[in-house]
């Protein structure tokens, strides 16, 4: 009785670290996300946070994650008016 609790505890510990568990998982996926799009500095820790804590924002499509991001470029440079329009037309037709 005593062996086969111990083979059994040992093959659940084996088992246990041969897959990662949800958290790594889904750090991996938003990682590889973030390394999509290119992502640097404080837009990937933005990005990345807001993908692991699982918001509704992180999954939402592409064209609303450039959008937030052009908006916070934009606005982290001080563009109002017309240069506000042609800075966001610029970043999100990406040239």
């Amino acid at each position: 009785m005593r062996s086969l609790l111990t083979v059994l505890l040992f093959s659940a510990f084996c088992f246990g670290h041969a897959y990662a568990n949800p958290q790594q998982e889904k750090m991996k996926s938003c990682n590889a996300s973030a390394g999509e799009k290119n992502l640097k500095g404080d837009d990937r820790k933005s990005f990345m946070k807001t993908c692991l804590s699982g918001t509704p924002e992180a999954s939402g499509n592409p064209q609303q994650l450039k959008m937030k991001s052009c908006n916070a470029e934009a606005g982290k440079q001080a563009l109002s008016g017309d240069a506000r329009k042609a800075f966001m037309k610029t970043c999100l037709s990406g040239h």
